[in-house]
């Protein structure tokens, strides 16, 4: 390169846990060129534009830990590839994504650098990289650069790629309790909460618990009308009509004011209330006919429109409407107050980040302003207040208010229409009294209720809405999660899963493996190919009959796709042999300082991911495996062949696990007790006579694993015993070992 610029040579999508982090990131490797020569204390003018162009760029801690950090490294000089990094970021944060994770580390190039950023989704973090360049190479040269633009195209992108507001509740609020997802669609709503028999599923405010019978329900508004009155719930007056004339009819018969809306519309589409005349009703009609199948005319509840959240049967939350109504000047048009009294509020906007939307002058308000003598173009009388909307945006939070009957009948409408999850609108003057001594009514059932105006709510506190539908989804003590076991190392890793996985299986439990040998569900080969890779560990996880996983990670996946779960009961790492692999395309160094990537830095990736309550299960005879023990959140089983061997008996002298060889026999020990003697190695198909020690390393990491797991001794023993062979059913096998007497599992 013979002039500064920046040249992305590579990205990298790392879909899972990696070296960087936990959540999802992409790696990209640039090159500065130029640049080396030049960090941002040599650069003329341009620490001063980029301060000017993002000043929110002083919220950036950097490695100094401060409030105003990145700005102090700017000042010192730091390189251009890092100045990308926090570009980056600060875009995405601005076009509306939470904040996120970055690091920039050199290579074994000059120039070229390894950029790690939070990957929100693909299209959205290229994009930010991408503008991040562009903004960059503008202040270096001193050129303009439309920031306002350039974030509006990013939120356009966000708004179509990321998570809506209401599916984004509920899986913070799952992973708040240590629940994994997985988005389904690449650009939808639709999310897997746990993983295999232990899943649930959502789509925005809808579950697996919610009925499709239900839902059709709800959206007949006069079958939910007749539905819920039939058990006391108050609904308005009225029925469908033919036409025009018929509704006219109806509006005659029920009394004026009335409603007219579409008998299966949403959103409020269509929906038209105090209606005086006829010529409205015909008006209102022929609009509402084009946003449903049918249209309704009902009595006109006098009062504010409500909406109430009931999740599981509860009451969650609640919000009210309010009216829009604007003041005259005697010189202003309707539009033109309307954009400076109403629309200049900056909780209104057109994005899902907006609690409230922009008011504009559709075929409703058209409606509505007619009947005060006005349009779009009147100029209103000084002082004259003139009312745009009746109920728009819901607004304020009103929770605290609802009087206990009035959430028993919304909680009753729900249960009746049969969903788990409801929006009951209803119109009432007061939602602190009870809805029959002010004439209150229930006038909609909706599935799939949007959750932003609890969330994010105009006036008034958040309701933690995600967290009900979590909590509904599972039982207090349940984070969707089923046994799995992650191993990694330089050999040994595919002998180690599939024992491991025989273990599981002759326990009892519908087992998933995926390895270098292909994809298993219990003893049937389902894929031949090789399955050690991110996608074959994800189809496990999507699998519901799956009760436990077994995942093969080598290095080249940990490097090239990160992890495919988020975090694992147990992680095995078998040995680490710094020059047996050729990972230099990765730029893995076999030694290396601090910013290079080398083998240990790529294989405790699998103990970073260990739960609390899980186990790491390690070999003590590898120096760089034992090293790991520090890095576990859970415990530690070490595993070497005897309980000698000097890491192993410290670890023991400590209290806690090992697994080792003892007088031929494997053995389990808990600190100084005696230790608890399975089979011989003789007696292990998988060992044989020749008794290698690579083998019996493996067997060991395979008993330790599933001792970590809670399967019982005797358990163990016979799966080591019929490892390989042809077996019957796991209950079976069971059977016939609690019948015999115990003759290899003995104290000793």
């Amino acid at each position: 390169m013979s002039k500064k610029q920046i040249i992305i040579r590579d990205i990298i999508s790392l879909r899972g846990p990696s070296i960087w982090t936990y959540p999802p990131c992409i790696e990209a490797w640039i090159d500065i060129g130029e640049f080396e020569d030049y960090p941002s204390n040599k650069l003329p003018g341009f620490v001063d534009r980029l301060k000017a162009w993002i000043p929110s760029l002083v919220t950036h801690r950097c490695n100094y830990g401060e409030h105003g950090g990145f700005l102090r490294r700017l000042d010192e000089g730091t390189w251009i590839g890092h100045v990308l990094e926090h570009v980056a970021l600060e875009l995405m944060t601005l076009s509306g994504l939470p904040d996120g994770f970055g690091r920039t580390r050199e290579t074994t190039t000059r120039g070229v650098y390894k950029l790690a950023i939070s990957n929100w989704h693909d299209e959205v973090t290229r994009l930010a990289l991408d503008t991040g360049i562009e903004l960059i190479m503008a202040a270096v040269e001193d050129k303009p650069f439309d920031l306002e633009q350039a974030i509006a195209t990013l939120r356009r992108k966000v708004d179509r790629k990321y998570l809506g507001p209401s599916t984004a509740a509920i899986v913070n609020a799952g992973e708040a309790r240590g629940i994994p997802h997985i988005r389904l669609l690449d650009d939808g709503n639709l999310v897997q909460l746990g993983y295999g028999a232990a899943m649930r599923r959502i789509w925005t405010a809808e579950t697996d618990q919610t009925s499709a019978i239900a839902e059709t329900i709800s959206r007949d508004k006069d079958l939910t009308k007749e539905l819920i009155s039939s058990v006391g719930v108050p609904v308005p007056e009225g029925r469908e009509v033919s036409d025009a004339d018929d509704a006219c009819e109806a509006a005659e018969d029920i009394g004026y004011p009335v409603v007219v809306k579409p008998t299966d519309g949403n959103h409020g589409r269509g929906v038209f209330i105090d209606l005086m005349k006829p010529e409205d009703v015909r008006k209102a009609y022929a609009i509402a006919i084009e946003e449903g199948s049918g249209v309704l005319v009902e009595r006109s509840i006098q009062g504010i429109e409500h909406r109430l959240l009931v999740v599981g049967g509860k009451l969650v939350a609640a919000n009210r409407s309010d009216l829009i109504t604007i003041t005259g000047d005697g010189k202003s048009t309707v539009q033109q107050l309307i954009d400076s009294q109403v629309n200049i509020d900056p909780r209104r906007g057109t994005s899902e980040l907006h609690p409230l939307s922009i008011i504009r002058i559709d075929t409703a308000a058209k409606i509505e302003l007619e009947r005060q003598g006005l349009d779009g173009d009147s100029v209103p009388a000084k002082d004259r207040v003139v009312l745009i909307q009746r109920n728009a945006n819901h607004a304020f939070d009103c929770t605290d208010e609802v009087h206990p009957d009035t959430a028993e009948v919304a909680a009753l409408a729900a249960r009746v229409v049969g969903l788990d999850i409801a929006g009951i609108d209803l119109v009432c003057s007061d939602v602190s009294k009870p809805l029959g001594e002010q004439g209150g009514a229930i006038v909609e059932v909706n599935a799939g209720p949007s959750l932003l105006m609890h969330i994010k709510p105009g006036i008034g506190k958040p309701r933690p809405v995600g967290q009900a539908i979590v909590n509904n989804l599972f039982a207090e003590g349940l984070n969707g999660r089923v046994p799995l076991v992650g191993i990694t190392g330089t050999h040994g890793k595919t002998a180690v899963a599939k024992m491991v996985a025989h273990l599981l299986y002759t326990s009892g439990r519908n087992t998933g493996l995926a390895c270098s040998d292909g994809l298993f569900l219990n003893r049937r080969q389902v894929q031949k190919t090789d399955a050690g890779n991110w996608a074959g560990g994800r189809r496990l996880l999507l699998n519901r009959a799956v009760q436990a996983a077994v995942i093969e990670n080598g290095a080249e996946v940990i490097l090239g796709e990160g992890l495919s779960y988020d975090r694992c009961s147990v992680g095995i790492v078998t040995n680490i042999v710094p020059d047996a692999e050729d990972l230099s395309r990765w730029d893995v160094q076999p030694t290396g300082g601090e910013y290079y990537t080398t083998p240990r830095s790529i294989y405790r990736t699998q103990v970073d991911v260990v739960l609390p309550s899980g186990y790491a299960v390690l070999n003590a005879e590898d120096e760089l495996v034992a090293d790991f023990a520090e890095l576990c959140d859970g415990e530690v089983i070490f595993f070497a062949p005897s309980a000698t061997q000097t890491v192993l008996a410290a670890h023991l002298a400590a209290g806690k696990r090992g697994v080792f060889v003892r007088d031929g026999r494997i053995a389990v020990a808990t600190g100084d007790s005696e230790a608890w003697l399975l089979c011989r190695l003789g007696d292990v198909p998988a060992i044989g006579k020749q008794k290698d020690p690579a083998t019996i390393a493996n067997v060991l990491a395979a008993v330790g694993a599933a001792w970590a797991l809670g399967i019982t001794f005797d358990a163990i023993t016979t799966g080591l015993k019929t490892y390989g062979l042809d077996l019957p059913t796991p209950s079976s096998l069971l059977s016939q070992v609690e019948k015999k007497p115990r003759k290899s599992a003995t104290r000793n």
